[in-house]
């Protein structure tokens, strides 16, 4: 069970309800890296170049729910080789098991901030990126509820 949301520092959900989401799958090791304020995508997958404000982040582990967002606050583009967000030991962790590309967009943003209800795993996760807006984020308590209004 995530207890952020019961945090006494945890960032207030201020977040414009119209605001549009990319909602991802992380493993583990990547949402520690998210909480770093940081999220790899391989320059070939679409959400490397869509529109949106805000990530959220479907957890495989332990929890397989949606359970935070933040706002995006930068893109960087990033070599595997040259400096930037990404240590070596990222790309091994967080991109070696599933691509083998050599150039990533590293997302950049604010704090995480736990939603009130996560949305829970009811089907099959999330597969790829799924767009949807806050107030879908707020409105539902399901995944299948979510895949009912996101755009994938």
């Amino acid at each position: 069970m995530d207890l952020d949301r019961f945090a006494d520092d945890a960032p207030a959900d201020d977040a414009d309800a119209d605001d549009r989401v990319c909602v991802v799958a992380t493993q583990p090791d990547t949402f520690a890296r998210c909480r770093d304020g940081i999220y790899p995508s391989p320059l070939s997958y679409e959400r490397s170049r869509a529109d949106f404000d805000r990530m959220a982040f479907y957890r495989t582990a332990p929890i397989s729910a949606v359970t935070h967002h933040a706002a995006v606050t930068g893109r960087v583009r990033q070599r595997r080789g040259e400096d930037g967000p990404l240590t070596e030991h990222d790309w091994a962790t967080l991109l070696d098991p599933f691509t083998d590309e050599r150039e990533v967009v590293v997302f950049e943003f604010g704090p995480l901030v736990p939603l009130d209800r996560p949305v829970q795993n009811d089907q099959n996760g999330v597969r790829g990126a799924w767009y949807c807006d806050v107030a879908d984020l707020r409105a539902v308590d399901r995944l299948s509820a979510l895949a009912g209004r996101a755009e994938r």
